[in-house]
């Protein structure tokens, strides 16, 4: 029972906020009384907390799943993008905009292990670019990884680039096609419009 209710709520909180849904919300959806969900979590706190870790959890297994497979280093950012994307719902109720807002301290907690997998995963990347000749020798990959998750968390922030600037697909598009272009090399911006040609392809359809 706590997986299902760890489950229905994950939902819930991706497709409608962290703030929006209530335990009677999750309860009713379960057709179980709030009673019952108290006996696996104390309080709704303790349960978003999950909720975030198991998303968390899930997200980054399924990264590590896309690395171990051999594709280009520009192919992997995008599909990445696309998982991570459909796993968060595409993000459309601003989940880590309320997380921010109203669980603060989570958020942080949230940020420091997204840094910690987040920056492993692009160095990793960069230097798999680099070996094929896709992306310049020259670079800092601790600098570069950084700036990379500084530039993934800001166009996340809702006051910076609020809802009716571009939708999240479009924010995470253009802000790759920018990432990629400032470490490429010419056989790896070929590459990227070949990529950026398919996305638009798959959007026309």
């Amino acid at each position: 029972m706590r997986e299902k209710i760890l489950h229905t709520a994950t939902d819930l909180f991706l497709n409608l906020g962290f703030k929006s849904v209530t335990m009677d919300d999750i309860a009713e959806k379960l057709a179980i009384s709030k009673k019952t969900i108290y006996t696996y979590f104390k309080n709704k706190t303790e349960l978003v907390k999950a909720s975030v870790y198991y998303v968390f959890e899930s997200i980054s297994n399924g990264i590590d799943q896309i690395c171990s497979l051999d594709n280009n280093p520009i192919e992997e950012i995008f599909i990445i993008k696309e998982f991570v994307l459909e796993n968060l719902k595409n993000e459309k109720s601003s989940p880590l905009f309320q997380l921010k807002k109203y669980y603060p301290k989570l958020h942080q907690e949230l940020i420091k292990k997204q840094f910690e997998i987040m920056q492993s995963c692009v160095e990793q990347n960069i230097s798999k670019g680099i070996e094929s000749g896709i992306f310049r020798k020259e670079l800092d990959l601790d600098f570069i990884s950084r700036i990379y998750f500084s530039g993934i968390t800001a166009i996340k922030d809702n006051d910076m680039f609020p809802n009716n600037h571009k939708n999240m697909k479009g924010l995470m598009d253009a802000f790759l096609d920018y990432h990629i272009r400032a470490i490429a090399t010419e056989k790896g911006l070929k590459i990227l419009i070949n990529q950026m040609n398919k996305n638009n392809q798959k959007i026309k359809k």
